[in-house]
């Protein structure tokens, strides 16, 4: 068993380079901010990545970026989301991100499986889509089992069809809705994939769409945690079928749902900051680290992503990311026009 010294010292080379790509990024998200320090975190990770150095050295330090910090992001995130967030939507907004998060969810998995991509995939592009993106992603890939391959390939996926999505939205609620505040929000709101692109996006309308449909946001990603334990649940009946095939007594022994604890963590930061307990001013520096840490930890799983792997599956996972966000379009459209 490795000593916490030993362990700490193979940390520090990946999780400098992963800490130096993500100061990069918010240094180049000031010139460029519609991207968002995120995304820019995520290619420039890939690319430092596969440059042709040895990167054996930093791996721990990349692993524990991208696990243990991305961790603590989730957790530290439930501090700045209360339930007053949830209410300001009424009822028919709320319905409107259910029913949206759900089509987004069953198209991802019916349109992966029907490109013969591999379940746990299925499972991060549904759950990057349907709730927020690369924190999504990673919050799913512990309880799935998904490689780090997958992982980055989804994430790359999903945010590339974000940004497409990010300049679209805009000229499509302009000439369906005439940029009405409610309407467009939603829109933006319900379907970019993360924070960075709803604010982005919602400010090329207006300030007032920017603040609803980032509200719009906040609520789907509040769901986090009832689409992380979906997946569990999904996984545990995945283990079981196979274990019925396969029986051994490892296989029984997984049978329980195991919940991540950043879960729990999350749901313990979001309750006590619903309840007060959690001033405003501690709130804020949460969102602070919390970005941070998230973006750190996507510099780092954008450094483990193998390009070669990713341009070998280029042609299949850009159709699948192009299916996946037009049904989700489409099904906007439909509610909004029921609900709103």
């Amino acid at each position: 068993m490795i000593g916490l010294p030993e362990r700490i010292k193979s940390i520090i080379p990946g999780f400098a380079v992963s800490a130096a790509v993500a100061m990069a990024s918010v240094v180049a998200a000031k010139f460029i901010p519609n991207v968002g320090a995120a995304s820019i975190a995520i290619f420039l990770g890939m690319i430092v990545g596969n440059l042709s150095f040895d990167q054996s050295k930093m791996m721990s330090g990349y692993k524990f970026s991208e696990t243990d910090l991305l961790a603590y992001s989730i957790v530290l995130l439930g501090a700045t989301l209360s339930v007053g967030n949830i209410m300001a939507l009424g009822v028919g907004g709320i319905m409107f991100i259910v029913i949206q998060m759900a089509i987004t969810i069953v198209s991802a998995l019916f349109i992966g499986k029907k490109l013969g991509f591999g379940n746990n995939f299925r499972y991060l592009m549904a759950s990057g889509n349907a709730v927020c993106g690369s924190s999504a992603i990673a919050a799913t890939a512990p309880v799935v089992g998904a490689d780090d391959n997958d992982k980055g390939i989804a994430i790359t996926i999903v945010n590339v069809t974000g940004i497409v999505l990010m300049f679209l939205l805009p000229a499509i609620t302009a000439f369906l809705y005439g940029n009405e505040t409610l309407r467009s929000s939603a829109m933006i709101g319900g379907i970019l994939q993360s924070i960075g692109q709803v604010v982005a996006s919602g400010a090329i309308v207006g300030p007032e769409v920017k603040d609803m449909a980032t509200i719009f946001k906040l609520v789907r990603v509040v769901c986090i945690i009832f689409v992380v334990i979906f997946f569990t649940i999904l996984k545990s009946r995945e283990e079981k079928k196979n274990g019925l095939e396969m029986y051994s007594e490892e296989a029984a022994e997984k049978g329980g749902i195991k919940i991540p604890w950043y879960v729990i963590g999350f749901f313990i930061t979001c309750a006590l900051f619903s309840m007060g307990f959690i001033p405003e001013n501690v709130s804020m520096m949460c969102k602070e680290i919390s970005n941070k840490f998230e973006i750190i930890a996507l510099a780092a799983i954008g450094l483990k992503v193998n390009v070669k792997e990713l341009l070998r599956q280029g042609k299949d996972v850009t159709m699948y990311g192009a299916m996946v966000g037009t049904v989700q379009v489409a099904a906007a459209l439909i509610l909004i026009n029921l609900f709103f």
